[in-house]
């Protein structure tokens, strides 16, 4: 396996900047998310780090050689795009087999591979088949016996589970996860779905304009998130955020007043986690005009002194209808400076649960 470095790294299209300059290592063995919406940069870093994509500036080290100059088919990288690419005229065994022809290996040896790479994935009673001839979730697996067979230093998944419905992508999630940990293969998933990112990966990089926004476990980016970016991408349902003024310790939010502390002064936007909107008792009062029922737990839509705020209950039963009126506190907040968009982790405000 390899611990993987960038330097500075950048990409440049003409004038258009896809990937700013960034320094980034990935450990040896480690399993790295990078999320982040369409357009953020996320497949051009993946892209580099295949040598399908030259970076415009900026050195990748792989175990501390630069590889910049080195040709795809040579940095031993496997990659699972999202289309699966399959040749539709190979069989399953031969579509595995073909990252294989560049190497000087024995026949028996490369099958030996081939064989053993399907076995990873459950896919060796369907080696004579065609992708036509199989599901999604088989063709997937396919794929990922494809991107295997070299035992490659880096495993590189491009959107992996984007063309499977939703109950196929929840086992993926889980099969792909415990083959990683398996092997051991340093592995770097690029996705938009923060399910995918959280539950899957070590760490997640968070991407927004070919930037690094963020980089941490799933638990820091959705408690500790770094800017407002981050607290808005990562979250379902998203995140209440909401337009303050803070003043000599006073946090002004639509009609109401809050005590804050270490909060400076200034305009700011206070983020409320939708489970951290307390039903039922706390200092605010709101009125419901919209519910969600999600079977295990609801979603209400408040008005409120705050300005709207959407509320998650946890509960098979819906406790309140639209139009009550209804008492609310916040258990948990965090603050943001409006003009930098970055957290003050220092702010304490009370928030009245």
């Amino acid at each position: 396996m390899s611990q993987i470095e960038l330097r500075k790294v950048s990409k440049r299209w003409g004038e258009v900047t896809a990937v700013e300059p960034l320094d980034l290592t990935i450990g040896d063995g480690e399993f790295v998310a990078i999320l982040g919406p369409s357009g953020c940069g996320k497949s051009t870093m993946l892209f580099m780090l295949a040598g399908i994509y030259t970076p415009s500036d900026g050195e990748i080290l792989f175990d501390g050689a630069v590889i910049n100059d080195v040709e795809a088919r040579d940095r031993n990288v496997g990659i699972v795009f999202q289309s699966y690419a399959l040749y539709p005229h190979m069989t399953v065994r031969d579509n595995i087999l073909f990252p294989l022809r560049f190497k000087d290996l024995p026949k028996e040896e490369a099958l030996r591979r081939a064989h053993a790479a399907a076995g990873l994935v459950r896919v060796e009673e369907l080696l004579e088949r065609k992708p036509a001839q199989m599901s999604g979730g088989q063709q997937q697996r396919v794929a990922l016996a494809r991107a295997l067979v070299k035992e490659p230093q880096l495993l590189l998944l491009d959107e992996p589970l984007s063309n499977l419905d939703a109950s196929l992508r929840t086992t993926m999630r889980h099969e792909i996860r415990g083959l990683q940990r398996k092997l051991g293969v340093t592995t770097i998933l690029v996705t938009h779905d923060q399910i995918e990112a959280t539950t899957m990966a070590d760490r997640v990089i968070c991407m927004s304009k070919g930037r690094i926004e963020q980089i941490g476990t799933a638990d820091d980016l959705y408690h500790r998130p770094d800017s407002l970016f981050v607290a808005g991408f990562i979250g379902s349902p998203p995140i209440n955020l909401l337009n303050a003024e803070a003043s000599g310790g006073t946090l002004h939010c639509g009609e109401a007043s809050l005590r804050v502390a270490g909060g400076g002064d200034g305009k700011r936007v206070l983020g409320v986690r939708p489970e951290a909107v307390a039903l039922g008792s706390g200092r605010f009062q709101g009125a419901i005009h919209d519910l969600e029922p999600h079977g295990r737990e609801t979603i209400y839509h408040l008005s409120s002194p705050l300005g709207p705020v959407r509320a998650l209950e946890a509960g098979a039963a819906a406790r309140f209808k639209v139009g009550d009126n209804v008492a609310f506190g916040l258990t948990s907040t965090l603050l943001f400076d409006a003009g930098t968009t970055r957290r003050i982790a220092e702010a304490r405000v009370e928030a009245g649960a």
